[in-house]
């Protein structure tokens, strides 16, 4: 695989505008440091509309959500739409209740994203496949999650990634596998959260005809970097590896990331 963008991302220093939750605020900003682009995690409803518009890349979470976030959130969206800034969706949790589901559907109805990022669980509820789902953890199912991530790609027309033990990237036509990772990823909250910050950073250096590589790309870079910081580690150091994770995005390189990097394309 062809890593191009980490080095855009670390030269251009593209700001990533969150409206994230109160969980992954911290870790989501730091880890953008660390990969080279410029965090900011506003959300109120006054100021969306100019920091969107300014923006390199909109990012929009919705795992701890209330009304003023939500009107938050449509109003960046729309703003970074007019603008030709690209919008990554997170839909945390996007099954697991009313208010949840309703957002999720009226973000993808009003906006258009460049790409949405989530686990099977969240993925499968978005494509309206049974899945049994964890609350906001990925859950179990017996689906496809291939065919899931095309059917988003192309009813939204975006890019989809579902990520997990094997993560699937799919603008609709083309599909990319990637078994990169570490068993330690799901033993940190809000390290999805961050992975979905990390798209918004490539996806701010790619042209629109691009995000479909630059997400796949961004999925590897951070499953890379995850392998990396869990050497070492024990199952029971989920700590110790948060913070490790925080200092080899900020050192892995374009290099070290083809080396290792396990791309199929379907």
């Amino acid at each position: 695989m062809e890593i191009k963008y980490l080095d855009q991302v670390r030269a251009r220093n593209p700001l990533v505008h969150n409206i994230t939750n109160i969980v992954a605020a911290n870790f989501s900003a730091n880890g953008l440091l660390a990969i080279g682009a410029s965090p900011i995690m506003a959300d109120s409803v006054d100021e969306m509309a100019e920091l969107a518009a300014v923006s390199s890349a909109v990012v929009l979470n919705i795992g701890t959500l209330n009304k003023q976030k939500v009107e938050a959130m449509l109003v960046a969206g729309k703003s970074a739409n007019r603008a030709g800034v690209p919008v990554v969706l997170d839909p945390v949790g996007a099954g697991f209740t009313q208010l949840r589901r309703e957002t999720t559907a009226r973000l993808l109805a009003e906006i258009r994203f460049a790409a949405v990022r989530g686990n099977a669980g969240e993925m499968a509820h978005i494509a309206g496949v049974e899945w049994q789902a964890k609350g906001v953890d990925a859950g179990s199912g017996s689906a496809d999650l291939h065919s899931i991530a095309q059917r988003i790609a192309q009813q939204y027309g975006c890019v989809a990634a579902i990520s997990g033990e094997t993560d699937y990237v799919s603008n609709g036509s083309r599909t990319a596998k990637l078994n990169n990772g570490t068993p330690l990823f799901p033993k940190v909250t809000a390290s999805g959260c961050l992975l979905s910050t990390v798209v918004g950073a490539f996806a701010a250096v790619a042209a629109q005809e691009d995000y479909l590589h630059a997400v796949a790309e961004a999925c590897t870079v951070y499953a890379v970097a995850g392998e990396l910081a869990a050497q070492g580690l024990q199952p029971a150091q989920s700590g110790s590896f948060a913070w490790k994770l925080i200092d080899s995005l900020a050192a892995v390189s374009a290099q070290e990331v083809a080396a290792r990097a396990k791309v199929e394309w379907i």
